[in-house]
């Protein structure tokens, strides 16, 4: 199973997974590429095969991929003991400092000097953006079928409105149907097929782990009621991590439409300022999810310190608990799995699809950080789009966020230092 003779103890794979979870700056890229240097690397307990057929795996899942790979090597290494391990320590030191970060920005976000850090935090974040669009473009767009499909995403969800989920099983149906269309490739020796594993054992596992995921909604919808937030928070979350595929910021696409604009529970700059906090912090991009059931507690009525804490509780269980059954009961098949050719070409097409939903998130942003104003124009069938007012520009936002483009992309600067910097130049917001 690993290069080591033995597997390691739980007590070390906690030390590495705690570490993992400290220092897992930078996105899932960064965080893949920490865990690699971690396990297979330094400690050598999984091999280089091993390592990348589970991230395989974890790229045609649903939710944070980075965390569903830290629970796939740690099942690897100590089964389902240590899945749990690897899994929750991948999360949970950002998770506590994402939330004492969120509770001192609700309290006091309104200061004038707490305000002008986070202006400068946002417009760090379309440098954020900037760069996702060119990792995702060199592995996304391959060809002009890709072009077509990242165009088509972005106008169905910008310009038509329609519901994020129909956007990615739609590219999911094309990818299938594209290689359906290609001839077949000849048959390449290899190695003999190991034993399928039971379908019980996997059926079992799904139930079990599924029941613990689903169990505090269950009893927040039994004890609140259907319209209390702790329950719509646990029901929207849950349908976000089955919904979203290609990682972070095309869960920043659901979030507008549905946190903002359908509930309610926070402001698009609010969310901006949720982002600039997850992007500091180690640990996942998504833990901006927590950010948002925070605040969907704390501005609820009859909210507060405890309300947002159950919510945002209730928003990181919701977000990550499913990898549990992702992993646990479907990385016994995933051999197979990787090995589809409609699976890859359904991976391929949602992941040219993200180029485009990854677009239209970066456009409604910049018309909210780096404009003093924006313009609803009324579509023909009905409904409204916002843009940019570009006869009122912010120029001092305008010039941090291509600060912090040009250090992201062009310098490789890091992540901490760009977002500390673009802080402090907040700050001359104060005297504009």
């Amino acid at each position: 199973m690993t290069d080591a003779a033995t597997p390691p103890s739980l007590k070390d794979l906690a030390g590495a997974g705690f570490r993992i979870g400290c220092l897992g700056f930078g996105g899932p890229a960064g965080q893949i590429a920490l865990m690699h240097r971690v396990f297979v690397e330094e400690k050598r307990w999984i091999s280089e095969a091993e390592y990348l057929h589970a991230l395989n795996y974890c790229m045609l899942l649903p939710g944070p991929e980075a965390q569903q790979l830290a629970t796939y090597a740690g099942w690897r290494l100590r089964g389902v003991a240590g899945g749990i391990i690897a899994g929750l320590l991948f999360v949970v030191p950002g998770a506590l400092i994402v939330f004492a970060l969120t509770w001192l920005y609700a309290a006091w976000g309104t200061l004038p000097l707490v305000a002008a850090l986070f202006y400068g935090v946002k417009a760090a974040v379309i440098g954020f953006i900037a760069e996702a669009l060119v990792k995702v473009g060199r592995r996304a767009l391959k060809g002009p079928q890709d072009i077509a499909l990242a165009l088509a995403a972005f106008l169905a969800l910008f310009l038509f409105q329609l519901p994020f989920p129909l956007v990615i099983a739609a590219a999911a149906a094309i990818g299938i149907a594209r290689s359906l269309s290609l001839p077949p490739l000849p048959a390449a020796p290899s190695p003999a097929p190991a034993a399928r594993p039971p379908a019980r054992r996997a059926l079992s596992a799904a139930a079990g782990w599924g029941a613990v995921w689903l169990a505090p909604l269950a009893a927040a919808f039994l004890l609140l009621g259907p319209d209390h937030v702790l329950t719509r928070v646990g029901f929207f979350f849950s349908k976000l991590a089955v919904l979203t595929f290609g990682g972070a910021y095309t869960v920043l696409a659901y979030l507008q439409q549905q946190a903002v604009d359908a509930e309610g529970w926070l402001t698009a700059p609010q969310m901006i300022d949720g982002l600039g906090l997850a992007e500091t912090t180690p640990g996942p991009l998504v833990l901006v999810n927590q950010f948002v059931g925070f605040m969907a507690g704390w501005q609820a009525e009859h909210g507060g310190l405890m309300l947002a804490a159950a919510a945002a509780l209730m928003a990181s269980w919701c977000t990550f608990a499913p990898s549990f059954v992702w992993i646990f009961a479907g990385a016994p098949f995933s051999e197979n799995l990787r090995r589809s050719p409609l699976a890859a070409g359904a991976l391929q097409a949602v992941t040219a699809a993200v180029f485009g939903i990854i677009a239209k998130v970066a456009l409604v942003f910049a018309a909210a950080i780096l404009f003093q104003a924006s313009l609803k124009l009324a579509l023909p069938g009905g409904g409204l789009v916002t843009l940019p007012d570009i006869a009122r520009p912010d120029f001092l936002a305008i010039g941090i966020a291509a600060a912090a483009t040009i250090a992201l992309i062009r310098f490789r600067t890091n992540i901490v230092l760009v977002v500390a910097g673009c802080a402090l130049a907040g700050l001359a917001s104060l005297w504009l």
